[in-house]
């Protein structure tokens, strides 16, 4: 009897551990859903990440043209320029407010 019960607590465990993975990535769906940002995600978006945003892309510039001669030889500036300074900006100033 004893046996018995050993292996149906060993089956169960076998199959909560196979369905484990699929119940997350059910709830990684619903988390990644399009909603409408609320108040509170827009106003940390207007006071915390576009004031960082803006300095972030000041100090990408700056990074970008003493870099420039070193990915001029390397023949890179398009890859330097987008990292350093479009990416920067299209966060900073382009992108809807609230949504990060």
């Amino acid at each position: 009897m004893q046996k018995l019960t050993t292996s149906w607590a060993v089956m169960g465990v076998i199959a909560a551990l196979i369905i484990m993975p699929f119940a997350t990535t059910v709830q990684a769906q619903d988390y990644f859903e399009a909603r409408e940002p609320g108040g509170g995600a827009m106003i940390y978006d207007l006071v915390v990440l576009r004031p960082v945003g803006i300095v972030a892309t000041a100090v990408g510039s700056v990074a970008w043209l003493i870099s420039l001669p070193f990915s001029a030889l390397g023949d890179n500036v398009d890859q330097a320029t987008d990292k350093l300074v479009k990416e920067p900006g299209k966060f900073t100033f382009v992108r809807p407010i609230g949504e990060f």
